[in-house]
């Protein structure tokens, strides 16, 4: 577990620099989970370190494998100074324990809702989970595990949560892109959705 741990640091450092300040959190029969802060001119981004150290397990399966299964960490990209992100800690920290809290699989396409802003004033509750591979490449693992793959999240409004159910996440992201939306923007509003 330290080992993969120590790899997805060093992959996080090669591809985003030096964190600038780390904070970590614990759940109650979860391991530790840190949410790791890198900024870069006006983009602030934040990772989570500890969602992979064990591989993600089907609910319905009846034994979870030690070492066989998908594992991830989650990647928070936003625009720096406009709002308070720096609250989102503890809510990545939430998302990252998912796995291991609800025994659910973290994977592109899929929707994580928190119940709550990301951070005060925040107009995202939940986010979707986009593909990996872009800005922080995947960390393969000796076989048999998994690779780590580092999913970013694109923080939705309640709107758009609700229009993905129905229409499914490429659509969303076809809005988004058609629309010019910058998902970086901590204050954005709700792409139009008619």
């Amino acid at each position: 577990m330290e080992e993969v741990l120590a790899l997805v640091e060093a992959r996080l450092r090669t591809a985003l620099g030096e964190p600038d300040a780390r904070a970590a959190v614990t759940f109650l029969g979860t391991d530790r989970i840190e949410v790791l802060r890198f900024t870069e001119g006006d983009v602030v981004r934040y990772a989570t370190l500890g969602m992979s150290a064990q591989p993600m397990t089907d609910p319905t399966a009846a034994l979870a494998d030690p070492v066989k299964g998908p594992r991830a960490e989650l990647l928070l990209t936003v625009r720096a100074g406009i709002a308070d992100t720096d609250k989102v800690l503890r809510p990545l920290a939430v998302l990252a324990a998912s796995p291991q809290v609800e025994g659910v699989v973290v994977a592109p396409g899929a929707s994580l809702d928190l119940g709550e802003p990301l951070w005060p004033g925040a107009p995202f509750s939940s986010v979707l989970v986009a593909e990996s591979g872009g800005l922080v490449e995947d960390l393969e693992l000796d076989e048999p595990r998994d690779p780590v793959r580092f999913l970013p999240l694109l923080p939705m409004t309640p709107n758009e949560a609700a229009w993905k159910r129905v229409h499914g996440a490429q659509a969303l992201q076809e809005r988004w892109l058609n629309a010019g939306t910058d998902l970086r923007d901590p204050l954005r509003r709700s792409v139009t959705l008619d």
